[in-house]
């Protein structure tokens, strides 16, 4: 997912899913009518095995990908219970929310269950579980619309589900189909019977306006773009040639694959919640209407879908032994997330730059901003990189105020330099001749497979660097995890022939989001992080306007004693380069007015990186397509 612990013993895992699959689990029947996604409501009904007595029932809480207990369970609905004829009785259990109680009478072979899924009409709710429906176009995630029985592992469990989408729209699915018909002038899909595991991990995408791209035929691998309009839909050739370039360049990355095909769900609208959450045969990623035919927003987003796709491998395949449950109730741990998602983090913005999706120095201005952000991140001398993972389940929906001294999900941008570090080490001490792509290699290649799951624990990252090439890797990533150092760690980018400066020239990329995201970038002048109409979104502790006493949630209304504007704040920020007189900033809070001297004389900072030619220049070897 994108919006980033020591074991001693060897755990493997191995769960294979095959299109002819059976097992000794009950078999669920699932109907989901999304004819009404406009609407944003969706309907199911289902069949569930059952005998007389108590029927426990669970919805999904924990989701993978998410790596919290967010399973949207608020917005179930219209729940109703019925053997033949006769409505049963339920409760929620008192000690769990996600558990159901049916009272089943005695007799009895099997239940009828109807429910609703109320997909919210704003940005509220988390990844899947926010915004996910349009006039125009739907994501159907299977565990929103469906229970199953308690005692049974979730590939023990087989489902026959079926979908009917709104009349004239297509879909995109690596849910494998038995059969399409049309009835009413709406789509019925009916899918070959799976296990919940897969069934949860194959969402559909669906929409008027849904274009199939195909990226390679070996395995079958495609983009099902769905929009709001048909207009974006149209991007320039280059675009999908960028993305069949990442296709080729993440197999050779890995040497193999793990899917049977692939697709990439890729949803462009303003009305739906914007990140990617990752699947084995796919991704569901999630932008603006015109995040493919904008080159601006195209380059914001760049490294989403490598990220997404570099998950089959890292996440997927290859999973922590803590993140692997067998049931979607079971509480996940988080703490080697620095490798599921910090790893992917890396090897995606590497992806990123292989493929042509941005150039190198694109690629080096988007390092550059990351590397910044951390060095500006005063929560790191409490919070460590572990902890960044071990509260996961609470950051992942921490508010953006007092970010920087709360931390975040640290776990992908530290990690990206982390790794880069890694891939400098392997390089330096094999003599160029090993690098990160051998540990990919080892790690996540051959042979190719099917869908499968390989578990995983720290110790098994660690041997498999010292198989790459030997070096202390556990000290060096326990002193990664553990330290409290202030700044970023730069000894990846500096290893590889760069350094981190700052000077008053924004970067192309730095421009670009300002203007997407309607924001002005003084984080790393006077410390404050605000939008374009002056309201403050956070400010780095032991900065300027931080120590001067601003905090987050005052908007800026004046600079100097003219009315604030982006243009009149860099105009003040320039012209007191250098002077001696405070920088006086009229700010409200909480309908108060009041003036604060800032003492900042440093002019506008950009981060940039800068070329060290004392040292081989091994960042553009890495970004080099091979």
């Amino acid at each position: 997912m994108r919006l980033s612990k020591v074991g001693g013993v060897v755990c493997l895992l191995f769960v294979c899913i095959l299109p002819a699959w059976s097992a000794a689990g009950p078999t669920v029947t699932l109907f989901v009518d999304a004819s009404a996604a406009p609407r944003k409501i969706f309907h199911a009904k289902l069949k569930i095995p059952a005998s007389g007595g108590d029927l426990t029932l669970y919805y999904p809480q924990w989701i993978p990908g998410e790596h919290a207990p967010d399973g949207p369970v608020v917005d179930l609905a219209g729940l109703i219970f019925r053997s033949g004829d006769r409505r049963l009785q339920w409760r929620r259990d008192l000690r769990d929310g996600f558990t159901i109680h049916v009272e089943v009478p005695s007799g009895a072979k099997e239940v009828d269950a109807d429910l609703d899924f109320l997909s919210p009409a704003t940005f509220e709710g988390g990844f899947s579980a926010g915004s996910s429906a349009t006039d125009k176009l739907a994501v159907i995630s299977w565990n929103q619309v469906l229970l199953y029985p308690k005692g049974w592992k979730a590939d023990e469990i087989t489902y026959l589900a079926s979908l009917q989408l709104p009349a004239g729209w297509k879909y995109g699915t690596a849910l494998p189909i038995e059969s399409t018909s049309v009835r009413n002038g709406m789509t019925q899909i009916k899918f070959q019977p799976a296990p919940l595991n897969m069934l949860v991990d194959s969402p559909v995408i669906s929409g008027e306006y849904l274009k199939v791209v195909k990226l390679a035929d070996d395995p079958p691998t495609e983009m099902d773009v769905a929009a709001d309009s048909e207009a974006a839909l149209d991007p320039p050739q280059l675009v999908w040639d960028h993305y069949k370039n990442l296709v080729e360049q993440a197999n050779k990355l890995f040497g193999a694959h793990h899917y049977r095909d692939y697709h990439f769900l890729y949803s462009l609208s303003d009305h739906v919640a914007h990140f990617g959450l990752e699947h084995h045969e796919s991704d569901d990623s999630r932008v603006g209407e015109r995040g493919l035919v904008d080159e601006t927003e195209r380059k914001l987003e760049a490294s989403l879908l490598p990220h997404e796709y570099v998950h089959s491998w890292n996440g997927k395949y290859r999973r922590p032994a803590d993140l692997t449950t067998p049931d979607y109730q079971q509480p996940m741990q988080d703490d080697l997330l620095w490798v599921y998602e910090g790893l992917t983090n890396y090897l995606g913005t590497v992806l990123t730059a292989r493929s042509g999706l941005l150039t190198e120095q694109e690629a080096r201005d988007d390092l550059a901003h990351t590397a910044a952000a951390l060095d500006h991140t005063p929560g790191r001398t409490w919070r460590n990189l572990q902890d960044t993972a071990d509260a996961a389940p609470e950051l992942y929906f921490a508010p953006s105020a007092w970010e920087s001294w709360r931390r975040s999900t640290d776990f992908y941008d530290e990690d990206t330099l982390n790794w880069l570090w890694v891939d400098v080490i392997i390089r330096q001490q094999s003599k160029g001749k090993n690098t990160i792509d051998d540990f990919c290699h080892l790690f996540h290649g051959p042979p190719s497979t099917g869908p499968m799951v390989k578990t995983y624990t720290f110790d098994d990252v660690v041997n498999t660097l010292n198989e790459v090439t030997p070096y202390d890797w556990r000290g060096f990533w326990m002193e990664r995890l553990t330290n409290h150092d202030p700044g970023a760690p730069l000894g990846g980018i500096e290893g590889s022939g760069w350094k981190l400066v700052y000077d008053d020239t924004p970067s192309e990329l730095t421009r670009e989001a300002e203007s997407s995201e309607r924001s002005i970038d003084v984080e790393d002048s006077i410390g404050l992080r605000l939008r374009e109409d002056g309201i403050i979104t956070d400010t780095i502790e032991g900065l300027p306007a931080a120590v001067a006493g601003i905090g987050p949630g005052m908007k800026l209304m004046g600079v100097n004693g003219q009315k604030y504007s982006p243009q009149v704040l860099r105009d003040a920020l320039k012209a007191g380069k250098g002077g001696a007189g405070p920088l006086e900033l009229l700010v409200e809070n909480t309908d108060y007015y009041k003036v604060y001297k800032v003492d900042y004389h440093g002019g506008e900072r950009y981060p940039h990186l800068l070329r060290d030619e004392s040292k081989p220049d091994l960042l553009t070897e890495i970004y080099t397509a091979k």
